[in-house]
């Protein structure tokens, strides 16, 4: 079977106020030491023979916070046990004013074919506020670079409702954003997770986020901008021109198993869900004894594919054909959800046609909602299962 590859690099120059995924800060000896145990996970995994991966994807962390030599070992190490000539989309993830021309051809000559960048605001003041450590100088530099070396495939991520963000202002970023006219543009609405310094500062009542109805409106503004543009949205938080979604998040959604490699990295493999240890001196512990370095497992269940089925489809725009669904776990999605879904069609927050279910605008402002509602109940469960 042709899976997925994901690939986390844990290494940062500055930890960002926002984020919490798995990071530290870069340290040259640790990162060398970090790929040569990455190599041995894949090793673990793989064994010898170079799989297909229709979709690689380079994330963290900061990818680019490697040296130009250590990115190069990244990538070999990946040519190793992947046929990259026959990956159709191999992203890395990258950050303005962290890479060279040097990192740039590395990632040409290697075979990536797609780059992220994260941009999060076109405002220096505000990225000072996030802990970035670019300036919008960088980002002009970094998509003329990337672009220069044939790497036009760039998607900019962007974070909105940041702490004092007015709607004007949230509007003069989108409009500098779509002037670099890229061909795929991602944009979150902040959430303050724990364990963060933005999370610290909100509990001691120093930082707040714009209230609901402007986060409301800043997302409509959103929708309606990208799509005058001419980047139709795909799926809640992404916009693309057509032939540039991203094929490597299609996976997630679309419920599909998948490799992850690297300290934190999540992955789904035979039915399991699986999470690495976090810490990279564990990570690395691990390795060094020959182990792989999971820290939890967990078999999904009939019921638990089928609610991921419901609420990650519904993430993206065309959302669940109920023929797809039918043919994946051979029952109709009505079977499970008819009140749910006639309850949310009235609510306004669903479409229901041609047994196809979609959100709506509304519904996108109502996300969490929509996708609680999708979560089972044993007994309608075991109604439908054992009838």
């Amino acid at each position: 079977m042709e899976r997925s590859v994901y690939i986390h690099i844990p290494f940062c120059h500055e930890i960002c106020h926002y984020c919490d995924f798995a990071k530290m800060y870069y340290n040259r000896e640790l990162a060398d030491q970090y790929l040569n145990y990455l190599r041995t996970e894949m090793k673990l995994y793989l064994g010898d023979k170079k799989i297909n991966s229709r979709t690689v994807y380079i994330g963290g962390g900061t990818p680019t916070s490697l040296n130009e030599q250590q990115l190069e070992k990244l990538l070999s190490i990946i040519h190793e046990f992947i046929n990259i000539k026959e990956t159709e989309e191999f992203t890395i993830e990258a950050n303005p004013g962290e890479f060279s021309e040097g990192h740039v051809k590395v990632m040409r000559d290697y075979g990536i074919n797609r780059v992220s960048l994260g941009v999060q605001v076109l405002d220096d003041d505000f990225l000072k506020l996030l802990n970035r450590n670019h300036e919008v100088r960088d980002v002009d530099q970094a998509v003329s670079t990337l672009q220069q070396y044939g790497l036009n495939n760039i998607s900019m991520d962007f974070i909105y409702a940041l702490p004092n963000q007015s709607i004007e202002h949230f509007r003069k970023t989108l409009d500098m954003a779509l002037d670099y006219n890229l061909p795929h543009y991602s944009a979150y609405a902040l959430q303050i997770e724990p364990r963060t310094v933005f999370h610290l500062r909100h509990q001691q009542g120093k930082l707040n986020k714009p209230p609901e109805e402007d986060e409301a409106e800043m997302l409509m503004m959103l929708m309606e901008k990208m799509e005058k543009a001419g980047k139709h949205h795909y799926e809640i938080s992404n916009y693309s021109e057509n032939g540039f979604e991203s094929q490597h998040n299609l996976t997630y959604w679309s419920n599909q198993e998948y490799y992850a490699f690297g300290a934190g990295a999540h992955g789904y493999l035979n039915g399991e869900r699986y999470v690495n240890l976090r810490p990279v001196n564990h990570y690395n512990q691990s390795l060094a004894n020959q182990k792989k370095p999971v820290l939890h497992r967990e078999t999904i269940s009939l019921k638990e594919k089928i609610e991921e089925e419901m609420f990650l489809g519904l993430r993206r725009i065309r959302g669940v054909k109920d023929d797809e669904f039918k043919a994946k776990y051979g029952y109709s999605f009505y079977d499970f959800y008819n009140k749910e879904i006639q309850q949310l069609t009235q609510k306004g927050w669903l479409e229901d046609r041609k047994r196809q279910i979609y959100l709506t605008k509304d519904g996108f402002l109502f996300g969490n909602d929509v996708f609680a509602s999708f979560l089972l109940d044993e007994k309608t469960y075991n109604r439908v299962i054992h009838n």
